[in-house]
């Protein structure tokens, strides 16, 4: 008999799911809640075998980071994550929390009913994993984004000057409105994100650079320009390819 914590937010579902898994007599619910602090109680107060959990939830975490929590404590306790929500949140939150074995992260449109889940649940308690092939596409599209995003590759103050210069302002106004005297400190600054974005490597004038690393920030992505003038930026396989074509 597999003893299992149900967290869910939905008290009707919640009742409905604990109904129809103890039915099929190979799981108890130890107990059920609604919320990752909870959870996390329930846990340290009696460990289950696994954990079926969705993603969104009531407290002030989501399923995911009520797992990292709960496995701080307890390694490797098996969970079954499901989640009808369509957020980047919860798959960049997947993606950071470094799980790695004994779970299951699966739509919960796909996966809803105990016949269904009872197997997840013992592969997770066997040590295994299993991620719903839609997830996976949207958790590698996340990291995509992420590991693309031009900002996070500046520095705050850089970051600033950026903002700034897409919004197309001068070197002065710039320099005016962050109190510098200087106006060659933004010069330096622009400097400093052409080398980071790589505009630097082609022979362009810093107007252009200067139009290209507002197109970056609009864009929100990295993109490359070959002598041609050609754009090009990098798909979900990491490879380069024409801007506009990679969807």
């Amino acid at each position: 008999m597999l003893t299992l914590l149900l967290v869910e937010d939905n008290p009707k579902l919640r009742a409905a799911l604990k109904s129809g898994l103890e039915a099929t007599r190979r799981v108890q619910v130890l107990a059920d809640c609604d919320s990752s602090e909870a959870a996390l109680e329930l846990c340290l107060d009696q460990p289950p075998d696994a954990i079926l959990m969705d993603v969104q939830l009531a407290g002030r975490t989501n399923g995911i980071e009520a797992a990292v929590a709960i496995r701080r404590e307890l390694p490797r306790l098996p969970v079954v994550f499901y989640s009808i929500q369509d957020d980047d949140a919860y798959y960049r939150a997947f993606r950071q929390s470094g799980i790695l074995s004994h779970y299951a992260y699966v739509r919960k449109s796909n996966y809803l009913l105990p016949q269904m889940i009872l197997p997840l649940l013992l592969d997770a308690v066997n040590g295994r994993s299993f991620i719903d092939a839609d997830i996976e596409s949207r958790v590698q599209e996340v990291r995509h984004k992420d590991e693309n995003a031009p900002l996070d590759l500046l520095e705050p103050n850089e970051q600033v000057v950026a903002h700034m210069l897409a919004q197309g302002m001068t070197n002065e106004q710039i320099a005016q409105r962050l109190g510098f005297r200087d106006k060659r400190t933004i010069s330096r600054t622009n400097g400093q994100i052409y080398a980071v974005w790589g505009l630097n490597t082609n022979s362009v004038d810093e107007k252009v650079a200067r139009t290209r690393a507002a197109l970056i920030l609009h864009a929100g992505r990295l993109i490359q320009w070959d002598e041609e003038g050609n754009a090009r930026v990098q798909n979900e396989l990491g490879q380069w390819a024409p801007w506009g074509e990679d969807e």
